[in-house]
């Protein structure tokens, strides 16, 4: 009889310890803390691209030069980059770079506080103003005298530029900083000395005037003439459909990994579970969180990356806001999914919550999720947060038939293990240890630059 370690009473019946040298323990299949629930690749429609690259035709669309400008920092001194310049519509296409250096040096830096005006609608234009850092709202008075917003400008944006080669300008609207704002500004007296001694400089920007604007719709396409409301037997316009001469294409890009096992564990150690089955079961998931990230941040064909300019806006005052969400709506038709960061999203929620309100959620593949407008707002944690506590929300309409964000990949490789990923056995070295090649072929495009809007600089710490 032996006796009980704990009370020192002898022991009346075989103890677990014991017992468990003769029973066998249910196991779970290896878990993994980085799978999260990948919606971007669950949500977009994948096309077949059998030829490994996916060209996206247009109609022909005419740059403007509404392009951001970019800067350069030494502690508290802002500089912008000389050619960056060439983004301001009248520099468009100028490329002699030491003009464009002493342009840049005219620029001088200045600081305003939140509330304070920087131009005065109606009065001269008389300078070029860029946006180094902060936020600035476009005021003009409403239909009855209130002021109206024609909303926000951010880092990189800028105005004025039409005093370059008007010399009558005036101001379109009030420009007055929403928050801390450092700018760039550059007058046209110090523009036109630069000017007068280069002589390339003063050619283009004659050019430019003279230069006849082709008609173009609202969305910056060439126009198609079409007559309407006519009566009788008129001449009609004759017109056509020009298309983009160098259309876009998407190559397919990859994410590989190669899966190695010995052979001895392979053999030996497969009940109850097969160890390369779970091996390449983790290895797959891991390549699923990549290419999530990687239709994200991609430089080539990530959605962040990948949104037109004039479909990128800040908030008006920092955190995400119903507003600023109504704004972001109101971008584009037929917005189907909303993907923001879960931080991101909570900070939506508390906006939401202070101000009485709370939205319907919707069902996405059966699984209940929160809504804004009746559109799904989706957690996607591939969504980088900035050191600053800053994220960006994401707006989408998906698939060809709506000329929106589709995904892309090829069906059908061989050894495929699923749609356009394969593993492929590549031999046994000296050492007995086997290798499998593990790949995935994928790609994204955005059809119409409507199709997809990014809200920036979301504050989610407030």
């Amino acid at each position: 009889m032996t006796t009980s370690v704990e009370s020192g009473e002898p022991q009346l019946s075989l103890g677990t310890p014991a017992a468990r040298n003769l029973a066998t323990t249910t196991k779970s299949v290896p878990q993994m803390q980085a799978v999260s629930s990948r919606w971007l690749l669950r949500v977009l429609p994948w096309v077949q691209v059998s030829a490994g690259t996916y060209r996206v035709n247009r109609r022909l669309t005419h740059t403007l030069g509404d392009g951001r400008v970019e800067f350069v920092s030494t502690g508290p001194d802002v500089r912008v980059i000389p050619l960056e310049l060439t983004e301001l519509p009248p520099l468009r296409g100028f490329t002699d770079e030491a003009v464009l250096e002493g342009l840049a040096d005219r620029f001088v830096q200045r600081r305003y506080e939140p509330g304070e005006v920087i131009a005065e609608a109606g009065g001269p234009a008389d300078e070029v103003v860029l946006i180094a850092h902060g936020k600035v709202d476009r005021l003009t008075s409403g239909a009855y005298d209130a002021a109206a917003s024609l909303g926000v400008l951010a880092d990189g944006d800028h105005f004025g530029e039409g005093c370059l080669t008007d010399p009558d300008a005036t101001w379109e609207f009030t420009a007055k900083a929403v928050t801390r704002t450092t700018v760039l500004a550059c007058s046209r007296s110090a523009f036109q000395e630069v000017a007068d001694r280069s002589e390339a400089l003063r050619a283009h920007l004659d050019d430019t005037t003279r230069r006849p604007r082709p008609a173009l719709n609202k969305r910056g396409e060439a126009d198609i003439a079409i007559a309407s409301g006519h009566a009788g037997e008129p001449a009609l316009p004759g017109t056509f459909v020009d298309y983009e001469p160098r259309p876009r294409e998407y190559e397919l890009s990859v994410a590989q990994t190669v899966l190695r096992v010995h052979t001895r564990v392979a053999d030996l150690y497969n009940e109850p579970m097969n160890q390369v089955e779970q091996q390449l079961r983790l290895t797959v998931e891991a390549l699923r969180e990549r290419q999530e990230h990687e239709l994200v941040n991609n430089r080539e064909f990530g959605l962040l990356h990948n949104a037109d300019l004039k479909q990128r806006i800040p908030t008006r005052s920092g955190p995400p806001t119903p507003d600023d969400l109504d704004e972001l709506l109101s971008r584009r038709r037929k917005t189907q999914y909303l993907l923001a960061h879960p931080r991101t999203i909570a900070a939506f929620g508390r906006e939401c919550n202070s101000r009485g309100l709370y939205p319907q959620g919707a069902e996405v593949l059966g699984v209940p999720v929160r809504a804004w407008r009746g559109v799904p707002l989706l957690p996607c944690n591939k969504i980088p947060v900035s050191e600053r506590g800053t994220s960006s929300i994401l707006a989408l309409r998906t698939g060809e038939e709506s000329q929106g964000v589709i995904g892309l990949h090829q069906a059908g490789i061989p050894d495929e293990l699923e749609p356009s990923l394969n593993v492929r056995f590549m031999g046994i070295n000296d050492q007995a240890v086997t290798s499998y090649l593990v790949s995935v072929y994928f790609s994204a495009a955005v059809l119409v630059p409507d199709a997809l809007g990014v809200l920036e600089d979301v504050e989610i710490g407030r």
